[in-house]
């Protein structure tokens, strides 16, 4: 049995103390790269979305308005039973036989315009013909929307060549 005098280390000590230092890493690990690519992918999906055709964007929200105009127009025609009328303006739109300034007439976007020059007549009956116009803008003529009702259900946004 050995005997440590003051100053004096242990073998097993020693050897553990006399190993060269462990190198540090250099470099990433495979996780830490697809934790990366994962992430810059989740942002690239985030900024795609963000960052969609605003034009269209426009053109759709400009049929659903009118879509709920439309509708608003023939609900208020069968409740006080006088008949209603739209009709594509230039730059605009006008609903006969409501009040004046009860539903708006101008587009939100000047760049909206209607297909042809159509009159659609709302009511006062609750069943009306089969009926639709065509939206466009002329920032994107390529795309066009369809508001159109078979006479029963409400008027519904859809894109031409769909039924």
């Amino acid at each position: 049995m050995q005997t440590s005098a003051v100053g004096n280390k242990n073998k097993r000590v020693r050897a553990l103390t006399a190993r060269a230092p462990v190198p540090l890493s250099h470099g990433f690990t495979l996780l830490e790269l697809l934790v990366v690519v994962a992430i810059i992918a989740i942002a690239t999906v985030g900024v795609s979305f963000a960052l969609r055709d605003a034009q269209a964007t426009q053109l759709e929200r400009e049929a659903q308005r009118l879509a709920a105009l439309l509708e608003s127009a023939r609900a208020q025609s069968r409740s006080s039973g006088v008949p209603v009328s739209w009709t594509a303006l230039a730059g605009g739109f006008r609903f006969d036989g409501v009040a004046p300034g009860a539903l708006p007439e101008r587009w939100l976007t000047e760049s909206t315009q209607v297909r042809g020059s159509p009159t659609l007549q709302l009511g006062p009956e609750p069943i009306i013909g089969r009926q639709e116009v065509v939206l466009e803008t002329s920032t994107l003529p390529q795309r066009s929307l369809r508001i159109a009702t078979d006479g029963l259900r409400p008027f519904a946004v859809s894109t031409p060549d769909s039924q």
